[in-house]
């Protein structure tokens, strides 16, 4: 069985019984889902809110991963109706970043190439490369995922040819 209708144009009735059968749709979309909470123009803020804690019942583990795979629509449907300030923004996505790390850690995943973070994705509507699948640290990608632990991949380079000119500079200043 099919919804055959995208996720953003469903009215709140028409949600629940999706949500409950969602093994029954071939074309179920779990992100789709929560990233519609964000874009539908049928529902109000007390239906969004509603939809949100129904699917959440449903599809907990999948909501918490999205802090992984696509971090902008967690933070948006997270935050839905509510007003923050920029502290509470920042807060918010310290809290975010330490989760991603520490679901890296709890699964054993070593790669960090996830959702939005491995899809090219500059905001320009023109450009050739939108939705192309891209590997992090190479110059098409936007945004990569990094934390504090993280070791520097050029400091054992740098370090070699630091070590090389000293070598040099030394050999040209002593005396002969």
């Amino acid at each position: 069985m099919k919804i055959n209708r995208p996720f953003n144009q469903l009215t709140k009735s028409e949600y629940f019984p999706i949500i409950e059968n969602h093994k029954q749709y071939s074309d179920f979309n779990t992100l789709g889902l929560y990233r519609s909470l964000l874009e539908n123009q049928n529902l109000d803020l007390e239906d969004k809110l509603e939809l949100r804690d129904f699917a959440n019942g449903h599809f907990q583990k999948t909501y918490d991963f999205l802090q992984l795979k696509d971090p902008q629509t967690y933070f948006g449907v997270s935050t839905l109706g509510e007003e923050l300030t920029r502290g509470d923004e920042l807060n918010l996505w310290r809290l975010i970043h330490e989760n991603q790390q520490k679901i890296l850690k709890e699964k054993k995943i070593k790669h960090r190439n996830f959702g939005a973070y491995s899809k090219h994705d500059c905001g320009h509507e023109h450009c050739p490369y939108n939705g192309l699948m891209i590997r992090q640290g190479t110059p098409l990608a936007e945004t990569s995922m990094c934390f504090a632990t993280d070791q520097d991949k050029d400091r054992k380079k740098q370090k070699s040819q630091r070590l090389k000119k000293e070598k040099r500079d030394w050999k040209r200043k002593r005396p002969s």
